[in-house]
């Protein structure tokens, strides 16, 4: 079999994954969903959802969606450090176990996103041009990766620095690219699964959270030197 038709046979694979699972995951959590639809209306009112522009597969811009953690019309930064008082008290809850980013299975089912891949990023910290960006943005991004998983008390991390934006832009988003890099060169179906197996058991219990854990799981030992 030749490479570009082999390739195309695995995209079109891995876009059946996402859509079948995408669809059952929205099914089996319809009453989750409306549960925490009916926690943000009685808690803060609404909007229930919020949408904001990221870039996607090949640079192209696209609105995600999340249910909203922040106060209403609030402006500010594009990233969240902890103790930013633009989130809600039920917004808190939801960042805390990571269901504010349920909706996002429906950009899956746009084909926005795939559930594993880069996440994405606001225009004002992509750079096209750049040689690692361009690699990244070959694929679609994701609702859960690699990064996001390490890095998932990045809001802690953020919230203990004088400049949250400057240590964001200049220390962890460097580090999430190459750690994307390195995921997308040895990804498989089998590492994917891992990581959705992962972020659901985090989402579920964020109180046992163990980066080192992560990084010990058969197929990600290879990446420990990346974090060094």
């Amino acid at each position: 079999m030749n490479r570009p038709r082999s390739r195309r046979l695995r995209q079109a694979f891995y876009r059946f994954f996402d859509v079948t699972c995408a669809a059952a995951g929205l099914l089996l959590l319809m009453p989750l969903l409306a549960a925490l639809a009916v926690f943000i209306l009685w808690n803060d009112g609404p909007p229930i959802l919020f949408s904001q522009t990221r870039v996607g597969r090949r640079g192209k811009p696209f609105r995600i969606w999340k249910f909203r953690t922040m106060r209403a019309g609030s402006q500010g930064s594009a990233i969240t450090a902890a103790g930013d008082s633009r989130v809600t008290r039920p917004g808190a809850v939801l960042r805390r176990c990571k269901l504010d980013e349920l909706p996002q299975l429906f950009n899956v089912l746009k084909g926005d996103m795939s559930l594993v891949g880069p996440r994405p990023e606001a225009p004002e910290y992509v750079q096209l041009e750049s040689p690692i960006w361009q690699a990244v943005l070959q694929v679609r991004p994701g609702v859960t990766d690699l990064a996001s998983l390490l890095y998932r008390d990045e809001e802690q991390l953020l919230g203990a620095s004088s400049d949250p934006n400057a240590l964001y832009r200049e220390k962890v988003l460097p580090a999430k690219l190459v750690l994307n890099l390195m995921y997308l060169r040895s990804r498989s179906l089998r590492l994917d699964l891992k990581l959705i197996l992962l972020s659901i058991r985090y989402s579920l219990f964020p109180g046992r959270f163990d980066p080192d854990l992560i990084m010990r799981t058969p197929g990600f030992e290879a990446l420990i030197g990346v974090l060094k």
